[in-house]
């Protein structure tokens, strides 16, 4: 490994350490981070609008002699004056239409995925043919279709307050609980996992791109200079959290 991708390279593990160090408190190593992770998402996002929408949806257009497009450029620049205290009002037109045209593509894709194909899926037949499928959690067999209605009406019956929650009914809103129980499980599961998986692919990071290609003294191209610049930086860090220690015993409400 040559010098330049181990330097990017430590760069980078200490910039994943320095994310996780906020699990100890907010301190300058993950103000650095975070601060760097927001400029580059900025910057990188400010380039890629450019080319992929104002470019060839604004500008392209305009050159190509579609001068209606400058209406839409012209709301965009309205947007603008929201920085100016006595014309920020003018935003407010562009914004409303905007809105208004988000919602109107946004609300009939919503009800199209979220609702008109949830209950088309609940009212399908029950496959009796197929009741048990490959196995008893088949999606496509019969018993799988027959725990999602029942499981969708008990939900509803919990939501339907007309009528008390009592005997035969209040046992069935009860077993609606469950279901909404584990569908809010299974939601908070799969968010769970999807962390732990960017956590995973961190830790996978720092042991085989960051530790492995850097401290390896059989890779190409390694030096022990590389060690000692990073035992130096490392020494650096933990004499600014002794430092913070220190500080913090120090203080009067700390001394009894």
């Amino acid at each position: 490994m040559d010098f330049e991708t181990f330097l990017w390279t430590t760069f980078a593990a200490f910039v994943t350490l320095a994310i996780f160090s906020f699990l100890y408190k907010d301190n300058p190593f993950y103000k650095f981070a975070e601060h760097l992770m927001v400029g580059t998402a900025t910057g990188y996002f400010s380039v890629l609008l450019w080319h992929n929408n104002l470019y060839p949806n604004l500008f392209q257009k305009l050159a190509d002699g579609v001068w209606w497009y400058l209406v839409p450029g012209f709301l965009g620049l309205l947007m603008w004056t929201r920085f100016s205290k006595k014309y920020s009002w003018v935003s407010r037109w562009p914004m409303a239409l905007y809105i208004g045209i988000s919602a109107g593509l946004a609300i009939p894709l919503e009800m199209s995925n979220r609702v008109i194909k949830q209950m088309h899926a609940m009212m399908s037949d029950v496959s009796w043919g197929s009741f048990f499928g490959s196995g008893i959690f088949d999606s496509q067999s019969g018993l799988s279709d027959l725990i999602i209605l029942i499981g969708a009406l008990a939900a509803l019956a919990y939501f339907f307050f007309s009528k008390a929650h009592t005997g035969a009914f209040g046992g069935f809103a009860k077993f609606g609980i469950w279901v909404l129980m584990i569908g809010f499980g299974a939601s908070f599961g799969y968010t769970v996992m999807a962390r732990i998986s960017l956590f995973i692919d961190r830790v996978q990071f720092l042991q085989k791109t960051w530790i492995y290609n850097a401290f390896d003294s059989s890779a190409a191209g390694y030096h022990s200079g590389y060690q000692v610049a990073f035992f130096v930086v490392v020494l650096a860090i933990l004499a600014y959290i002794a430092r913070e220690i220190w500080v913090h015993l120090r203080k009067p409400e700390n001394i009894s």
